[in-house]
């Protein structure tokens, strides 16, 4: 957690620094065609298991798709890094889950440009998302009569968590210059438990910063 904070630190002041000497190369209101980066924390989690926290890293792109209202669509390549854990009873054991699920997500977002004073403007967003986890592992803890049981395994076992998973997102950005910083929410839509009779859905709260140009 330490090392992602100070990878965010040092985006922000990369970003601020960017801005500073880039004024005004982005605007809602005269751009068609943007780029931007970001880097964010997640507190992700999954049915029956609380959240846990994730990195996400990302590249986007956006157009607008009209010429009279601010209107715009974007996409881009996400890292996201989510899952849960928590306590499961089973029976007269008790077995703890820390689950990691690393995802790469493409989101269809449309947004909306709101001028708030001269330099700073709020887009309002939602569209759904598409994501295939490239990888994850599962720590497995149960204890039963005093004696406890480790295992770690792929997330992606029988039984487990499959690798597709969609949802949609909802959320608000703010832009001041080339800054940008966006508060969302993503509730997945997909079952993403691989087990017969067993349903698990995936949601996260995020927070992103990042740089549009």
């Amino acid at each position: 957690m330490k090392k992602i904070l100070m990878a965010i630190a040092a985006l922000m002041m990369a970003a601020t620094s960017f801005a500073q000497t880039s004024s005004g190369s982005f605007s809602f209101d005269q751009s068609r065609l943007y780029y931007g980066a970001r880097l964010g924390l997640s507190a992700a989690g999954i049915t029956d298991l609380d959240t846990k926290a994730g990195l996400t890293l990302a590249g986007v792109i956006g157009l607008r798709v009209s010429d009279t209202t601010p209107v715009f669509l974007e996409s881009g390549l996400y890292f996201t890094q989510r899952g849960g854990k928590g306590d499961v009873k089973v029976g007269g054991a008790t077995a703890k889950y820390d689950v990691s699920l690393n995802y790469l997500e493409i989101p269809v977002l449309i947004k909306y440009g709101i001028p708030v004073t001269d330099g700073v403007s709020v887009m309002p967003l939602i569209g759904p998302y598409f994501s295939w986890a490239i990888g994850g592992k599962t720590k497995e803890t149960v204890s039963a009569g005093g004696a406890e049981v480790v295992t770690k395994h792929s997330s992606f076992n029988d039984g487990y968590y499959k690798h597709p998973d969609m949802g949609i997102k909802v959320g608000c950005g703010a832009e001041y210059n080339n800054l940008y910083l966006e508060l969302a929410y993503k509730f997945g839509i997909a079952n993403i438990a691989n087990a017969d009779n067993v349903t698990a859905h995936g949601h996260a709260f995020t927070v992103n910063f990042g740089v549009n140009f």
